[in-house]
């Protein structure tokens, strides 16, 4: 995080260097002033030079100041998001991410997942008494998500102080992926129940549309996510305060993100459970938006005002209308490991896709 300071005291706001002058004006100048204060010395003091040289000192601070504001706006304050050091990576944490990794799937199948053992259907079961529409369901169970894990962020101050960092990380996660696990499952065995709206996938172009779209959406993922090893508490989790890369674009990748992928799939699958998971979705995250920089302008105060004037909500309307200033190597903050790993872990998963469906309808939610 670059940071600048500028000092200034009266003494040598009177000595101020001027570019502009030669070498032999400015000694003239020096040489005059000590001149000129050496005779003021000498002479009966009067009221008008005291008040000419007041206002020199005023204006002179003005412009210093100016100028210490204008650097302050132009200073990056927060962090290189997708940042990847392989150098300093070590291979311990991996293999501990590794394990609680295998760890977390194994307690999750068990837990939740599992017919026999889990409560994931016994959850799934419950809200679907409440009505017999699939698209009221699907709702409730994002707004249940929802609330629970926009709820638990909303915490996290209070409750990294009350158990600790690493403590109320695993709490979030072991809470909120049983209830997205039951909504991504709900939302596949059930997309085409509901009333079909739309049919467009026999359009020509309208299915490499959607794919393209997909694939983009990945791409606007917070960049939190890269954080692996905060995800999974080895290194300790923060509130990250990002700058660059995908933050010069929007503010809010995830919401952008998840806004493109919900069109995409609504236009291509023309369902009205598809257009209520949609809804649900969208809602969620443009209150992310709110919560999120409400967190932010507490946990990080004027650093996140100057990250928040530059920046926008709305993709690249920072940059058109000219308060984000991109570098000329600007593309160069996507050229890295974590956004390659991104375009691996999206092609997988559009060629997992059968995979998927078959074990989301074998669980019968």
């Amino acid at each position: 995080m670059a940071a600048s300071v500028v000092l200034s005291t009266s003494s040598c706001s009177t000595y101020a260097y001027h570019p502009s002058l030669s070498a032999s004006s400015n000694l003239n100048s020096i040489s005059k002033t000590k001149r000129s204060c050496q005779c003021f010395l000498n002479l009966r003091r009067s009221n008008s030079k005291p008040l000419i040289w007041s206002r020199k000192f005023v204006a002179h601070t003005s412009i210093r100041e100016t100028e210490s504001d204008s650097e302050n706006d132009s200073r990056m304050v927060g962090e290189d998001s997708a940042s990847f050091d392989l150098g300093q990576q070590r291979i311990s944490s991996w293999l501990y991410f590794t394990a609680i990794l295998g760890v977390v799937l194994y307690v999750l199948n068990v837990a939740w997942i599992d017919n026999s053992t889990g409560f994931g259907k016994a959850f799934v079961d419950a809200v679907s008494t409440l009505s017999d529409s699939h698209e009221v369901v699907m709702l409730v169970l994002i707004f249940i998500f929802a609330f629970v894990h926009s709820g638990l962020a909303s915490l996290r101050d209070s409750g990294e102080k009350v158990i600790g960092v690493r403590a109320f990380r695993v709490l979030f996660a072991g809470v909120s992926l049983p209830l997205a696990v039951s909504t991504v499952v709900y939302f596949i065995n059930h997309r085409y129940d509901g009333l079909q709206l739309w049919q467009l996938q026999s359009t020509p172009g309208i299915h490499q549309l959607v794919w393209l779209s997909n694939f983009i959406s990945f791409f606007f993922l917070y960049p939190s996510t890269f954080n692996l090893l905060e995800i999974a508490a080895v290194d300790k989790p923060k509130l990250h305060l990002w700058e660059t890369g995908i933050i010069r674009i929007t503010r809010h990748p995830q919401m952008v993100g998840q806004v493109i992928w919900c069109l995409a799939h609504t236009v291509w699958i023309g369902n009205s459970v598809a257009v209520a998971a949609s809804i649900g979705l969208i809602a969620h995250h443009l209150f992310g938006v709110w919560n999120g920089d409400r967190r932010l302008a507490i946990r990080y105060g004027n650093d996140f005002e100057l990250v928040k004037n530059r920046t926008s909500v709305v993709p690249f309307a920072a940059i058109l209308d000219g308060r984000q200033k991109l570098p000329i190597d600007f593309y160069k903050e996507f050229i890295r490991v974590p956004y390659l790993t991104i375009t691996a872990l999206t092609l997988g998963a559009y060629f997992a896709h059968p995979l998927m469906q078959a074990a989301s309808f074998n669980l019968h939610w």
